[in-house]
């Protein structure tokens, strides 16, 4: 399919791009959201299983926020971070683990190399890496290998979404047979991000971008896929989210894409706090489906 995205924006002007694809740009107080989160990370980092390696590179660890599960297997959510592939670690995001196991579900939260230090290439390559470590290692955790299920957040829905395209026959590493996969907020091509000011770091050309547009590139994995993202964001982001959903549609499979009402792009994630929210409700029904 082609990514008919590009030519939408080829003609605006830097301003412009920074606005709809640099999320602080649109959030001037971007900051407080995690400032808010901080006592709830520091609560949850004493619950789990610290910096267990996937991998030999730098960065390619994990946390694991285990269950009580009386013996039997539990359920088991990988949650991916963004930071536009450059920014933030593991222990950003640890409130998500208790969140996940009030509901008797196994949360594992990734780490994986950050730009510029490697390239988009090695990112992607280790959060895959990530997932089929999970698949391979969780039971000796608690985790049923069967019911392993994802959600990734801005730059971290990009990476859910190459995890969804992964061609196991072409790689190292074993495509992972997910439960289902909410994606959230993401940015699914990179080449926007070629035109704004985080390309410092990032370090993209056509290459790259072309290798890693999942608006391109198809969906392999055939497991329940929901897409969400916040309505209050830009509508270049927001364009980003719709054009995914229809690009990773299947033919008996639809996906269903939602505008989350009342957020931006770093309040959606409070929505992990309540159970009924858009993003809990979905990830909570693949892990019981």
């Amino acid at each position: 399919m082609t990514n008919t995205t590009r030519a939408k924006w080829a003609s605006m002007t830097v301003d412009e791009m920074e606005w709809h694809f640099n999320p602080r740009h649109a959030v001037s107080d971007s900051e407080r959201y995690g400032e808010a989160r901080l006592e709830r990370n520091r609560i949850a980092l004493a619950q789990r299983h610290a910096d267990i390696r996937y991998g030999d590179q730098w960065m390619q660890d994990l946390d694991i926020y285990p269950v009580a599960s009386g013996g039997d297997l539990a359920p088991v959510h990988v949650f991916i971070h963004g930071g536009y592939w450059r920014s933030r670690v593991k222990e950003d995001f640890a409130f998500v683990g208790p969140e996940l196991n009030r509901h008797g579900v196994l949360a594992v939260v990734i780490n994986y190399p950050l730009c510029p230090v490697v390239t988009l290439d090695v990112v992607v390559a280790s959060a895959r890496l990530a997932v089929d470590w999970v698949r391979r290692e969780i039971r000796t955790y608690g985790g049923d290998p069967e019911r392993i299920s994802l959600s990734g957040h801005s730059s971290g829905a990009h990476l859910g979404a190459a995890i969804l395209a992964q061609d196991s026959a072409a790689e190292e590493s074993a495509a992972c047979n997910l439960r289902g996969a909410v994606l959230i907020s993401g940015i699914y091509d990179p080449a926007p991000a070629q035109r704004i000011s985080v390309n410092a770091e990032l370090n993209l050309n056509e290459s790259l971008c072309n290798r890693h547009d999942y608006l391109s590139v198809p969906r392999v994995m055939t497991c329940p896929l929901k897409v969400i993202v916040g309505a209050d964001e830009p509508a270049g982001w927001i364009e980003q989210s719709l054009s995914y959903a229809e690009h990773a549609a299947l033919a008996d499979k639809p996906v269903d894409c939602l505008l989350s009402a009342g957020d931006n792009h770093f309040s959606i994630l409070d929505q992990y706090f309540l159970a009924d929210s858009d993003i809990m409700s979905s990830v909570l029904k693949q892990v019981t489906g």
